[in-house]
């Protein structure tokens, strides 16, 4: 089943798990509860983030070299070296694209988002 939840819907969900959790005797302790909307939370937005962009051009479901180019020196320029130079950008997109079709799926595009929370977190790679 596919929930795609604007940050409006996210914020009443959460409002109404860490109330239930809060008011039921065995609940998930309201500390836990709220992580776990915040990860949902997180995973809705790059899934809708990676929507947005992908529907520019073509296909909604993949990203093209410029739908990529794009949601990267928009949304990840921070955690992309080089995100404004375009022949790094079309590197990275080579290295991701692994059917080498010259488009990225979402399963693609999520293993830069692995790569960069790995750095971020400091797990090494």
């Amino acid at each position: 089943m596919k929930h795609i939840y604007s940050e409006r819907r996210w914020s009443e969900r959460r409002d109404t798990v860490l109330v239930a959790a809060h008011n039921t005797p065995h609940s998930i302790p309201t500390q836990e509860a709220s992580a776990q909307i915040i990860m949902e939370s997180a995973i809705c937005t790059i899934v809708t983030q990676f929507k947005n962009y992908a529907g520019k051009d073509g296909s909604s479901s993949t990203l093209s070299k410029e739908e990529f180019h794009n949601l990267v020196s928009s949304q990840l320029s921070n955690y992309v070296q080089n995100a404004g130079d375009p022949a790094a950008v079309d590197q990275l997109m080579s290295s991701l694209d692994e059917n080498n079709d010259g488009e990225l799926t979402f399963l693609e595009f999520w293993q830069l988002v692995g790569k960069l929370a790995s750095q971020k977190g400091g797990f090494g790679q």
